[in-house]
């Protein structure tokens, strides 16, 4: 007999995530001889430097680094992440108390979420953001509030809308700059208005940075704000920056308090980062400008035909956008983004990410990923005009 088990009603509101979903279909048409050109998802293709994957073959040759590691890492990753915010961010943090390794950032937007909120919390959700906010934010049990980002207001929050609503039950906000879909920065002068905002509020601030260095030539953090530590913990991940998305290498920094409670849940959860993993990531970090540079060079080359992509559709988009995606109007004659995403999916076997996926505030927008070698953005562009052509026949 077969029995039957239902889900946890924390799971009623949250459903797989979009990408998992999408690449199951991509699978699937790839099978019956599609050939699609996946144009949506951040992962760097890339490789680390050498000198990362050295330190990792070496340590991982020893007979000693296999074990459990601690669930604060070792002390050289903490260093070499303290020492990394001192350099690029201008920001000290005790490498004892104020840097807490990751496995990944992600991780840490569900660690935060579950260590901070519960039902009757109010949690500030951007819209468009990121999805994985909104469903760490619902596991945790607490009530989404979202706070409107828009094109006519660079992709920023109205403070002065948000001081206007009750926010008595808000406990917690998710901030995200240069921000992902849309690429958009933030100046000091709204960051140092976003810290007095949630002092006045009792608003923990969690800024997740993990594209600070790809295609921006300031890189900034929220803690370098004046009085930020007092209400701010920063995320931050070695997945962009240094090409190690699968490495799985993020850091939660900032309050030792906060990090502390942080902790107390993380170490429920894991038992430690592979201590080769640890000591390639150490590496990276101590990587200097050259590396950022030509990594750059890269993007910027890839980004300049992703505008051409775009153009040939008919998008429009603001050249100033930064980070590892192009996020574009859509044009005129198509209901949403989905609507262009399918389009270009069946009739040119290219799959370009619809923006309704991070939020109502962006179905009319679709976004592209420069995780793709220069040949493979040319070989969709010549699918995408042929496609376009009033002879194409759909596929």
């Amino acid at each position: 007999m077969t029995i039957q088990i239902s889900t946890a009603q924390r799971l009623a509101h949250t459903g797989e995530y979009y990408f998992s979903q999408k690449l199951r279909e991509i699978e699937g048409l790839n099978k019956a001889g599609a050939d699609i050109i996946n144009l949506g998802i951040g992962s760097p293709d890339m490789p680390p430097h050498p000198s990362v994957i050295k330190a990792l073959t070496d340590s991982a040759e020893l007979p000693n680094t296999h074990a459990y590691q601690g669930y604060k890492g070792v002390p050289a990753l903490r260093e070499a992440m303290a020492n990394w915010y001192e350099r690029s961010y201008g920001v000290t943090l005790n490498p004892d108390t104020e840097v807490l390794p990751l496995l990944g950032s992600k991780e840490g937007i569900m660690h935060i979420c579950m260590t901070f909120l519960q039902e009757g919390d109010e949690v500030l959700i951007p819209n468009p953001g990121y999805p994985t906010y909104r469903a760490a934010a619902q596991l945790s049990g607490a009530t989404i509030v979202d706070y409107d980002l828009t094109a006519e207001r660079g992709w920023l929050p109205d403070l002065k809308d948000l001081a206007q609503r009750d926010l008595s039950r808000a406990k917690l906000m998710l901030v995200n700059y240069p921000h992902m879909p849309t690429g958009a920065q933030a100046t000091p002068e709204f960051f140092a208005e976003l810290v007095a905002f949630a002092k006045a509020h009792n608003i923990l601030l969690v800024h997740d940075n993990p594209y600070s260095f790809i295609l921006n030539d300031n890189p900034t953090s929220l803690l370098a704000t004046p009085g930020a530590k007092d209400v701010v913990l920063e995320l931050n991940s070695l997945s962009k920056s240094h090409n190690m998305a699968g490495w799985r290498v993020g850091m939660l920094v900032g309050r030792a308090d906060l990090l502390q409670d942080v902790l107390r849940f993380k170490s429920n959860m894991d038992s430690g980062m592979f201590l080769p993993v640890q000591r390639a990531a150490v590496a990276a970090l101590g990587l200097g400008a050259d590396w950022y540079r030509e990594l750059n060079q890269h993007y910027r080359a890839r980004r300049e035909l992703v505008y051409e992509l775009l153009t040939t559709i008919g998008c429009t988009f603001d050249r100033q956008q930064t980070g590892m995606f192009v996020w574009a109007s859509i044009p005129e004659g198509y209901a949403d983004g989905y609507a262009v995403s399918d389009k270009f999916l069946h009739e040119a076997r290219v799959f370009i990410t619809p923006g309704g996926i991070f939020g109502s505030n962006g179905n009319a927008f679709v976004r592209i990923s420069l995780c793709q070698p220069e040949n493979v953005f040319r070989a969709a562009l010549e699918r995408i005009v042929k496609s376009l052509q009033p002879s194409s026949a759909s596929v």
